[in-house]
């Protein structure tokens, strides 16, 4: 198996005020996989992608990106990654032509109109091309910061809140070039609080709360591990309260008691459907129709960090 393109090693961060913003994150990140970053807000979310940026520096550990120290090898470790960043940092008078074209030159890349012109297609810009920045709206503003993160063709991207105020529409277009980028081999690592977004777009997922990464793991082995189902029953009478030879299923009721709630996990060896269908029988108890809903990754993820408070 390959090395790692980011390997980050007993990583804390603490400020002069005595906060600490990261406690020991140990995190390896694949090449050319999305890797989708979770967490509150303040959870240090944005201190880890600034560390890896070289923006901010740790207080302890380490990180390497393709092998290059983030301290000792500075500029070898910027010139691998582009980052988006979550502020609108650009200079207003500038064209979208003219600032992401500069951009590129920052790193010492040869002039490649052609790129660039793919890049601004990809993300829905080139008939904006000359206009200033300060004439955009919110989200094409966004959309040229990552035309500019992209500019010098990294091979890692950093992707901190990138579709906050960008509509529907044009955010499924970013995605779908997020997507070319990865199979094109680029490495993605995201933040984001829309949480379709990383179970539509992550192979994998960290959560990060309080400083801590409490969990990474494949999205889709998350899911199948940690979702539950819920069994949703419509009674034909509400009920008042749960009938004692019916409280050792664990049941709720919802929706003015005309609803009985099961909750079972995916992954035990029986469901306790049938016992349960048997024991309402029994009870004298009927319903009309029933519903299944799975967990979401948001369920989870509000789950694991409720469970971490």
């Amino acid at each position: 198996m390959s090395p790692p393109i980011i390997a980050i090693k007993n990583v804390s961060k603490t400020y002069a005020t005595g906060f600490e913003a990261l406690k020991d994150i140990n995190l390896d990140i694949e090449k050319g996989e999305i890797f989708a970053l979770l967490g509150p807000n303040g959870a240090g979310k944005t201190t880890l992608i600034n560390i890896i940026c070289g923006i901010v520096t740790p207080s302890a550990g380490k990180v390497t990106v393709d092998g290059h120290d983030i301290v000792t090898d500075y500029r070898a470790v910027r010139s691998l990654i582009g980052l988006v960043p979550q502020e609108l940092t650009a200079d207003m008078f500038e064209t979208v032509w003219t600032t992401v074209s500069f951009s590129r030159g920052l790193w010492g890349k040869w002039e490649n109109p052609a790129y660039i012109e793919s890049v601004l297609k990809g993300l829905s810009l080139w008939d904006r091309k000359d206009s200033k920045l300060m004439t955009l709206s919110g989200g094409m503003k966004r959309r040229v910061l990552i035309a500019k993160a992209l500019s010098h063709e990294p091979s890692i991207l950093f992707l901190d809140e990138p579709t906050a105020g960008v509509d529907v529409e044009l955010r499924k277009g970013m995605w779908d070039n997020v997507r070319s980028l990865r199979a094109s081999g680029v490495t993605v690592i995201l933040t984001t609080h829309y949480i379709h977004e990383a179970e539509d777009m992550a192979d994998r997922i960290g959560v990060i709360d309080k400083g801590e990464l409490i969990l990474v793991e494949d999205k889709a082995e998350l899911m199948h591990k940690l979702g539950k189902k819920q069994l949703t029953l419509q009674l034909h009478q509400a009920l008042d309260t749960i009938p004692a030879e019916l409280e050792g299923h664990h049941l709720a009721l919802a929706n003015g008691g005309s609803e009985l709630v099961y909750t079972y996990d995916t992954q035990g060896p029986r469901t306790g459907i049938t016992g349960l269908l048997t024991d309402l029988s029994q009870a004298g108890i009927r319903f009309k129709d029933l519903d299944t809903t799975q967990s979401s990754l948001e369920d989870i993820f509000v789950d694991l960090v409720r469970r971490d408070r």
